[in-house]
């Protein structure tokens, strides 16, 4: 309830300011002219167009030879950006290509040991079964 009594308070305060300082400024505001300045004719753009077109370096400007240099560094800029994005992804596809080696490389090596045992494994064998048959 003490926080609500002050609130109240201050808006009052408030208040009573504002309009304190509304009736010391009516004096000011009846003294004043009634007559509005009109804006100039001309607009921001077209204005700051003709500002540009008097200054020396720009009397022989043509928005066309803009364009066309304003495309021309766009092309640039979109051609070394292709070339990039190729040269990423070569780099990606080399990767992956030795990756793929690597894992094949690993299998081929398990496969020859598994062979090799395999072999080593049937001659021993044949050499134990055919040891009887010479004897």
């Amino acid at each position: 309830m003490n926080s609500e009594l002050v609130a109240v308070i201050i808006l009052f305060g408030s208040l009573l300011g504002i309009g304190a300082i509304i009736l010391r400024k009516i004096p000011v505001l009846v003294e004043l002219p009634e007559v509005i300045k009109k804006p100039s004719g001309e607009l921001f753009w077209p204005k700051l167009k003709r500002k540009i077109k008097n200054t020396p370096g720009f009397k022989s400007f043509s928005y066309e030879v803009f364009l066309q240099k304003i495309l021309s560094k766009i092309r640039i800029l979109s051609l070394k950006s292709e070339n990039k994005t190729g040269s990423w992804l070569q780099r990606l596809r080399e990767k992956s290509r030795k990756k793929e080696l690597s894992d094949n490389y690993w299998e081929e090596i398990k496969k020859s040991t598994t062979e090799i045992s395999f072999i080593e494994a049937r001659g021993k064998k044949r050499t134990n079964s055919s040891s009887p048959k010479n004897k």
